[in-house]
């Protein structure tokens, strides 16, 4: 029964959707950096002075981390768990903060990996046609669009959909 009461505590529920809003992207990020690497990678070992080029191909799907961090930054903001005044939430409202991670983090998660093959595509179009990597840049570009929403969906939940 207390491992149940734990669990359905509002504040650990909180604390479980920054965690996710982090974690989940974060892996994203590294799964779509690591892709770019690779092929950025291969790329850099026959034609070094295209180093810069394929770096910022690789910089792209780290940020679904970012915005990740922003959600759980502004989770435990807005909890009072950042600012050293902690509000006692109930297990609704735990909930509620807990489902405002979930766009941030599943977005986050799949667009990152996506955004990571995109960007690895790309460093086809640099290694042809290095003149061309604004459209490499556009294409994994589009790609972030939907974690740019989940992150704001997740950011309207937090400040609006939730009463303290």
């Amino acid at each position: 029964m207390e491992i149940i009461d734990m669990i359905l505590n509002g504040t650990f529920l909180a604390i479980l959707g920054a965690a996710l809003a982090v974690f989940m992207p974060g892996i994203g990020s590294s799964r779509g950096t690591g892709l770019v690497g690779e092929a950025a990678s291969g790329l850099t070992a026959e034609e070094p002075e295209k180093f810069g080029q394929a770096l910022l191909l690789q910089v792209l799907p780290s940020t679904q981390g970012i915005y990740g961090f922003v959600a759980a930054f502004l989770i435990l903001f807005k909890t009072g768990m950042i600012g050293g005044n902690p509000v006692p939430l109930t297990t609704v409202q735990g909930f509620q903060f807990l489902a405002a991670s979930l766009p941030i983090a599943f977005a986050g998660y799949f667009s990152a990996i996506s955004q990571g093959r995109v960007a690895a595509a790309a460093i086809g179009i640099i290694a042809k046609r290095p003149e061309e990597l604004a459209k490499g840049i556009t294409y994994a570009a589009i790609v972030e669009t939907y974690a740019v929403l989940a992150l704001l969906v997740s950011i309207l939940i937090i400040f609006f959909g939730i009463q303290l």
